[in-house]
């Protein structure tokens, strides 16, 4: 184990030293201190090289300390938590942290794939767009799969993610993103007022960057400002702060998405705590102080190793006590970066030289050189020097030309700043150019979100507590709160810093990188703007610019300054790109919270799931719900139960589960006229204690769903539907009651949870349950087919409908949930001497299909109502209803259409649900196809396979043979085409 940690200061920084850490990356072990990140301690151990770029596979370490590092990606955990392309720079690190570099092969030292270097002047941008169009022939047999090989950068783990992930919700008066200066001093004024104030911080510590600087507020380290200002937030009720939290999205009406990593820091989660947390916040105002990313300079190999942003190594000396280098250049367009040559000169590290692009810096170089600092003006960096790190710099001037090399293994740049306004341009504000800072400033408009600090501009320290301070009292005011009279924020004794020259790319002829993960570079901007893509969009899409996983945090800006000087234009006119959500990247995951695996939707269970389970039954799933299939006996398969289930049925008595069909109370004195307008036929007339069969079309005139509607009162119906439509169906009904035909008094509502249903059916159907229901008439003078019955004698409430869907006597109990088990439990006692069974959807299926009646395979969405037999009905009507006009339409109503008849099997082999029926097997095709089945079953009644199906010309070909085909197992199939019903066409028995 390599425990010297050479690079790492004797004194200093923000890690806890007294806790050491060992980490293992590509297999090695290094050692670091809680506190760090992976980057700060693989860089305290001396390790510079940490990823390959995405392309060209060049050697890459880290460029920045942040979440907009387009380098150091590294897998996370082995097995079940892997997580790939996450960033160094934000790994907390823990015991036993386990990291792998990626993109590469064999090794990161040794990558084969680096071959591409050698044939990089032809992999320029748009280049797959140009190579892979030809041959045709070669894009299965040769492109695709090579492509598919090289695509991505990490690997996603194989197996399921053993953590969880949960949603979150909370109202705030304020929100504010960014804990730094601005967003600090605006969550004190708020706070102070009274307000609900959520304060959002990716970073697991407070101060954004007074945390990595030696900045003094009131003449003392601003860390100990940072720590007061904490305290004081965390004494406030009204103030809830949220650490390792990003602001990721920014919606209409002051919506905002937040990403928590409430465990990414350990191991494993402690048990019951979620992985991450998605936040959906909702707020009066927010306040954005979300910050500014560094923009690199552009020259050529400006990718190697060690060459980094100058805030970064400032960060890293300061908060990490790390020196990512031995001796050091600062190269810079501002007066920002004299502080990183300060901190390392006050350190005691060597500074060879600060490269100046402007002629007269003004006072920094000046206090630089009092420090014996040597300042170069009107310097750049031409090229790097270097192989897997570096090693040198060539500098030269303005105009390309060379003036020397200096040695060196750290190159510290600074190209000026660029405000984070990707929040706030989700709120569809576009950003304007502001020439003093050379970048993109938000802009106005938006009332009710603010941008404080260096998101909006101000990167000197004094304009950023104002500007927070402001921010937060105008939110707090705006939201109707009095705003209380505070100390002006502290006191800051900085210079004015002198104006920045901006430099978009240094002359040379190398390769100088724009996008560094995309490999991105001055020239492909150049190569784009010649071929014609002349739009930012145009530009991202085609070189990739601004795609990678950092978003273009440190490039953007780049290449459109590129763009627009080829195309000699001012950079506003060029614009920018469109910033969409989510800022950050987003776990799957944490979109996904508690919705996978038995949790994706709701389970729901009847009021007699535990019976069901004490008593074997088999579940399938049937939209949300878990209905018994079967309930097999000792030694029975499932067709053995169904078969048994279905035959007690038809010769004694069953009972079957069916609080799933969706149960919709409609209520008004305008309920009947509603029903008639939604269903086919009519329910104006339908008199109390009556039930009707109904079926509703959708707007294009094919079937939506059927069922049976009772009239338990002259303004109270209660409609049922199949059980995977009830919400489609409840939804139809909401949407017309309310927008087409608000007029009427009539108001509709979910009863599904509300009465527990069995249905009980066979020939003992009526003395069975008339034992279990003593105290109610069940005779047929009393109850005929197609009546109810409602009781409040007993023990509990009885609504008893005489319908039955096996085409057998039955009847449909519902009682309220609670009571279900109860009534249940004292209908199988009642059955028990004429042997009752309990039969699930399987044994449902058969029964239905026997007596024809059409179900979910049969309303899949293409069937009009003359398919399924009802045409009669349809046509009678006199009124008008939903889908009545288009469901009249030629098309619909062609008597060439497919009808739905009954098939046999003719012999023993089994038919199979979608196949096809054709007259010739031996010139079975899509053209010649008759239909297809919808429905199977083996009927144990008919002693043979039957199907329901659709078939051309429908009752024109009954006693036809023809051939159901399945293409997928290569079955051929003799059937009879048959009338639907197969038991009992005359209907004497359920009418008995």
């Amino acid at each position: 184990m390599n425990a010297i940690q050479d690079f790492r200061l004797p004194r200093g920084g923000a890690v806890n030293r007294d806790r050491p850490v060992t980490v293992t990356f590509d297999g090695r072990e290094y050692s670091g201190y809680e506190g760090d990140t992976l980057a700060s301690l693989l860089l305290a151990n001396g390790v510079r090289l940490l990823g390959r770029s995405f392309k060209y596979h060049r050697p890459r370490g880290v460029l920045s300390i942040g979440s907009e590092e387009p380098n150091a990606l590294v897998e996370l955990r082995p097995g079940a938590r892997r997580e790939p392309n996450t960033r160094a720079t934000t790994i907390e690190v823990f015991e036993g942290l386990t990291a792998t570099s990626q993109n590469r092969f064999p090794s990161l030292k040794l990558d084969l794939l680096a071959a591409n270097r050698l044939a990089q002047r032809f992999l320029v941008a748009g280049f797959y767009y140009k190579t892979f169009m030809w041959p045709a022939a070669f894009w299965e047999k040769v492109y695709e799969k090579r492509i598919r090989q090289a695509a991505g950068l990490g690997r996603a783990a194989g197996e399921p993610d053993p953590d969880h992930y949960e949603h979150a919700h909370a109202h705030a008066d304020v929100v504010i993103a960014g804990a730094g200066p601005a967003g600090l001093m605006a969550a004190l004024a708020a706070g102070r007022s009274g307000a609900r104030v959520i304060l959002l911080e990716e970073r697991p510590w407070l101060g954004g960057r007074l945390c990595m600087e030696r900045e003094e507020l009131n003449g003392q380290p601003a860390i100990g400002w940072v720590a007061a200002a904490e305290a004081e937030l965390e004494g406030m009720s009204n103030v809830r702060v949220l650490q390792r939290t990003t602001l990721t999205g920014a919606y209409d009406h002051t919506v905002l998405s937040a990403l928590e990593r409430v465990a990414d820091h350990l191991a494993e989660p402690p048990p019951g705590t979620p992985r991450q947390r998605l936040w959906i916040l909702r707020a009066q105002r927010v306040v954005l102080a979300t910050g500014a990313f560094e923009r690199p300079l552009v020259f050529d190999d400006n990718d190697l190793p060690g060459i980094m942003l100058a805030s970064a190594v400032r960060g890293y000396l300061n908060r990490f006590a790390v020196a990512p280098g031995r001796r050091f250049v600062v190269a810079t367009t501002n007066d920002d970066a004299y502080r990183t040559a300060f901190d390392l000169a006050a350190s005691g590290l060597d500074v060879a030289a600060v490269l100046d692009a402007r002629d007269d810096p003004g006072p920094a170089a000046e206090h630089a050189r009092a420090q014996g600092i040597r300042v170069l003006t009107g310097a750049l960096p031409g090229r790097a020097r270097g192989g897997h790190a570096l090693k040198a710099v060539d500098v030269v001037d303005h105009g390309g030309s060379a003036l020397e090399r200096i040695p060196c293994d750290c190159l510290a740049v600074s190209g000026g700043y660029t405000p984070d306004v990707s929040l706030i341009s989700q709120t569809g504000l576009k950003p304007e150019w502001d020439e003093a800072i050379a970048a993109f400033v938000p802009g106005e408009g938006q009332q009710a979100y603010r941008c404080a600090g260096a998101s909006a501009g101000a990167f000197d320290l004094k304009s950023c507590l104002h500007q927070g301070l402001t921010a937060g009292t105008e939110a707090v005011r705006l939201s109707g709160f009095t705003v209380i009279a505070e100390a002006q924020p502290p006191a800051v004794s900085t210079d004015s810093p002198a104006p920045l020259q901006p430099v978009w790319r240094v002359p040379g002829t190398g390769k100088a990188f724009v996008d560094y993960q995309n490999d991105v570079t001055a020239g492909d901007v150049e190569l784009a703007n010649r071929e014609g893509f002349q739009s930012v969009e145009h530009l991202k899409r085609y070189t990739t610019l601004g795609m990678a996983t950092d978003q273009g945090k440190t490039s953007n800006v780049n290449g459109l300054a590129l763009l627009a000087r080829a195309q000699g234009r001012p950079i506003p006119e060029v614009g920018t790109t469109r910033f969409r959500p989510p800022a950050g990247p987003v776990a799957i995951g944490a979109f996904a919270g508690h919705r996978r695996g038995r949790d994706f939707a709701p389970v729901r269970r009847t009021a007699m799931f535990r019976w069901h389970e004490a008593h074997g039954a088999r579940y399938v799933d049937a939209g949300h719900w878990l209905r018994p299939s079967c309930y097999p006996r000792h030694g029975e398969d499932i067709a053995a139960a169904l078969r048994r289930e279905a035959a007690t049925v038809r010769r004694a008595v069953g009972i079957c589960d069916v609080s799933t069909l969706g149960k919709i109370d409609v209520f008004g004195t305008d309920a009947g006229e509603f029903l008639s307008r939604i269903y086919i036929n009519g329910f104006r007339k339908l008199a109390v204690g009556r039930v009707r069969y109904g079926a509703m079309l959708r707007h294009d005139g094919h079937l939506l769903d059927d069922g049976t509607t009772s009239r338990l009162a002259e303004d109270h119906f209660v409609m049922t539907t199949t059980t995977a439509n009830a919400a489609r169906v409840l939804a139809h009904l909401e949407f017309h009651a309310q927008v087409a035909w608000p007029e009427l008094d009539v108001a509709v509502c979910s009863a599904t949870e509300q009465w527990a249903t069995m249905a009980v059916a066979g020939p003992e159907s009526r003395r069975t349950l008339q034992a279990a229901l003593p105290h109610v008439d069940l005779s047929a003078d009393s109850l005929p087919f197609m009546g109810l019955l409602t009781s409040d004698e007993g023990d509990f409430p009885v609504r008893v409908f005489r319908i039955s869907f096996s085409g057998e006597m039955a009847y449909e109990v519902s009682v309220p949930w609670g009571y279900g088990w109860l009534m249940w439990e004292r209908v199988m006692e009642a059955g028990a001497p004429h042997g009752i069974t309990p039969y699930g959807t399987e044994a449902l299926s058969v029964l239905r299909i026997e007596k024809g009646h059409a179900a979910g395979p049969e309303f899949d969405g293409r069937t009009s109502a003359h398919d399924i037999g009802l045409g009669g009905m349809f046509e009678a009507q006199k009124k008008d209803f939903v889908g009545r006009r288009l469901g009249s339409r030629p098309a619909l109503t062609d008597p060439a259409r497919p009808r739905m008849m009954g098939l046999q099997a003719l012999g023993s082999r089994r038919l199979r649900g979608g196949a096809h029926l054709v007259a010739d097997p031996a010139r079975a095709g899509i053209d010649t196809s008759l239909g297809r089945i919808s429905s199977v079953a083996y009927s144990p009644h008919v002693e043979a396979w039957i199907a329901l199906g659709f078939v051309s010309g429908g009752e024109e070909r009954l006693g036809e043979t023809l051939y159901a085909v399945f293409p997928l197992y290569g079955e051929t199939v003799p059937v009879r085409v048959c009338e639907p019903c197969f038991v009992d066409k005359e209907g004497g028995r359920l009418r008995d």
